[in-house]
């Protein structure tokens, strides 16, 4: 099965890092992450960039309201903990009801990108479910996003996520390209029950599929945005199903 670079994306373990951070990050690397995928990485980039660094752990990209946030605050934070790629995690339901709506997020997007640039960072997006229930004749929301973005601006498709909003994954990501550089893999019920979550490679998600069509990604991001069981043991097991080294 080939498998992209792995990554873990924080949000995953919020409550732990909350609680300890120091003691989050090491476990993550005990498991046997090299990478991760921090989240409001502004709140304290210092500490995590230490954490990191302690445990030879890179960030190759991160989550930041791109389109919301302090941009400067986010991009010297960013630069701190060493990521590369800053991806907007949302863009709320709404703007996503009218093509023109996406096309404006399309521009927002470029905009930021020119800005990203000045601090040698890229800009990307990550989608939702919603994104790919909105349809535009025969193109759904993300890729109308896609056509009018520019080929400075990445996608982080959510393979999990697209299949909630009812595409196959793997025909997304043929459709998209190279423009796809990142990949959440996740697996589960493929509802929007985010406690029926799972290990990667013990759901209903295909996953060989979705690596056999992700021929661009630079890192495959491993998430749960909830689980009914331990979190950690599902990041180990996926790690294990995905040919990482987990321990």
């Amino acid at each position: 099965m080939p498998t992209p670079p792995l990554s873990v994306q924080l949000y995953t373990v919020r409550e732990a890092l909350d609680a300890d951070l120091d003691g989050t990050i090491d476990r993550l690397a005990a498991i046997g992450f090299t990478r991760v995928e921090p989240y409001n990485f502004t709140a304290d980039p210092n500490a995590l960039a230490r954490a990191l660094e302690r445990n030879g752990l890179s960030a190759p990209s991160g989550h930041a309201p791109l389109l919301d946030g302090d941009r400067d605050a986010i991009f010297e934070a960013a630069r701190r903990v060493g990521i590369g790629t800053v991806i907007e995690p949302m863009v709320d339901p709404v703007r996503w009801t009218t093509e023109e709506a996406v096309k404006q997020t399309a521009e927002a997007l470029n905009e930021v990108s020119v800005r990203a640039a000045e601090y040698g960072l890229r800009v990307g997006y990550h989608n939702h479910w919603w994104e790919l229930e909105a349809v535009f004749g025969e193109r759904t929301g993300l890729e109308v996003l896609h056509e009018n973005l520019d080929p400075a601006v990445v996608l982080e498709v959510d393979t999990y996520w697209a299949a909630v909003g009812g595409q196959d994954p793997a025909k997304l990501l043929r459709k998209l390209g190279e423009r796809v550089r990142f990949i959440h893999l996740k697996d589960g019920a493929v509802d929007r029950d985010n406690k029926s979550q799972v290990a990667v490679g013990s759901g209903r998600m295909d996953i060989p599929a979705v690596l056999a069509a992700a021929g661009s990604v630079e890192v495959g991001v491993v998430e749960l945005d909830d689980s009914s069981g331990d979190l950690f043991e599902a990041l180990e097991q996926s790690l294990r199903y995905l040919g990482g080294e987990a321990r």
